[in-house]
């Protein structure tokens, strides 16, 4: 193991400048024209409190102060919701600039901006919603004037959410709530829930269950903490007490939440994430090359380099599939429950990965260094930013097996729609 580590070379990341490929010629192509512009953009715009921000995110995704300031500057350049048709703000890109657009990004440690808004609630809503709802919410979600919530764990339904019993009962143009919800990631910096709640009971669970879009601060909302292992201030216990909100803000049909709920799922569960547990591989493997030259080497451990290999071979086999699941999306095919494989290798991919980081970092993972991690005036990390970030990165991955629909559940969602088990 490692015994003892310096602070960390700022290059720990890769770099935006890469040079574009070029055709026999010596001409750039198209796409290569495209990305020479995206990664120019990344450079001039991307601040290096922002990239490191995005370096040293160790929950889900970034906090809200980080994660505004950079929608903010991609909504001024026309590329805050680049996956949105046109008409709401979207870029018409072809599915290969969408692929360059989210590596990029990744290689140039951008902040990852929270999916509830932009690529959950917002498809939804241009799914379902009234043209009145689309023109109220959609500018707002790309400007980030609002926040979003997600309304659908409760202490008695997490993965098996159809037993939810949060209720809602029709009161003239209001639903009045009582219950709770859990798990509320950030609900507690979010001024906006999109909430599944009971509003008929009388039959199959799937069909009493109604979509809703509410603010968060309307009387009878109260939002609590919940501390993670690691530390942090992620999630929150959400409880409705006689709140009153607005008919108008309904998804959908009542009782016809169902639909809205798995229609969003899929987006949920369908992120691509092979190009950023690549980078956090290599950058390991510069970490353990740099502290073997300092006399650390891990590198010489047999046991830790098979492991190590091993995970990249894996990796490589879950990119192959990725990249050939969003092949199919891009030709218009449906992600179907290939969106349930996909979330269950992408979180025990992570979590390897996580295991083998925090073995690196030795004892220098010990120290709690929530103030590392502050923006935009962080404190210096003992040891190194990796060190900072493994064990709170470790400690947090701990749940992603369970969210967004245990790993269990979606074996069961596969054996159930694919085997007929």
């Amino acid at each position: 193991m490692l015994r003892a580590q310096t602070n960390e070379r700022s290059n720990h990341h890769f770099s935006i400048h890469r040079k574009p490929h070029r055709e026999r010629n010596g001409t750039m192509n198209e796409l290569d024209h495209f990305r020479d512009e995206v990664q120019t953009f990344l450079a001039e715009h991307l601040t290096a409190e922002l990239q490191r921000a995005g370096r040293l995110e160790a929950g889900i995704y970034a906090e809200r102060p980080v994660a505004e300031a950079w929608l903010k500057i991609l909504d001024q350049k026309g590329w805050a919701v680049p996956s949105w048709p046109t008409e709401w703000g979207g870029t018409d890109w072809s599915a290969e600039q969408h692929a360059i657009w989210q590596q990029e990004l990744t290689l140039a440690s951008a902040p990852s901006i929270p999916p509830n808004g932009i690529k959950m609630v917002a498809p939804a809503i241009m799914h379902y919603a009234t043209d009145a709802q689309k023109s109220h919410y959609l500018p707002r979600i790309r400007q980030g004037i609002d926040w979003w919530a997600q309304g659908y764990s409760e202490p008695g339904a997490g993965s098996d959410l159809a037993s939810l019993k949060c209720a809602a009962v029709r009161d003239g143009d209001d639903y009045i709530l009582n219950g709770t919800k859990i798990w509320t990631t950030h609900a507690h910096c979010c001024n906006k829930m999109f909430c599944l709640v009971r509003t008929d009971d009388s039959g199959p669970p799937q069909q009493g269950i109604t979509f809703l879009l509410f603010d968060l601060d309307r009387p009878g909302i109260n939002i609590q903490p919940i501390i993670s292992m690691s530390g942090d201030h992620e999630f929150n216990q959400v409880f409705f007490d006689d709140a009153r909100v607005p008919v108008t803000g309904r998804l959908g049909a009542e009782n016809d939440g169902w639909s809205v709920a798995k229609y969003l799922l899929t987006h949920e569960r369908a992120g691509k994430s092979a190009t950023g547990m690549m980078m956090k591989v290599t950058q390991l493997r510069q970490f353990l090359t740099e502290h073997a030259e300092q006399g650390f080497d891990l590198l010489s451990d047999d046991d830790y380099v098979a492991a190590l290999s091993n995970l990249e071979i894996e990796l490589e086999s879950y990119v192959a599939f990725e990249n050939r699941v969003f092949a199919s999306v891009a030709a218009g095919e449906s992600v179907g429950t290939v969106s349930s494989v996909l979330k269950i290798r992408r979180t025990e991919l992570r979590q390897h990965i996580d295991t083998l980081v925090l073995q690196a970092v030795d004892h220098y993972g010990l120290p709690y260094q929530p103030k590392v991690r502050d923006f935009p005036n962080p404190e210096t990390p003992i040891g190194s930013e990796t060190a900072a970030t493994a064990m709170p990165r470790y400690l947090n991955d701990r749940a992603a097996t369970i969210y967004a629909g245990s790993n269990e559940i979606q074996r069961n969602i596969l054996a159930k729609r694919e085997l007929g088990l």
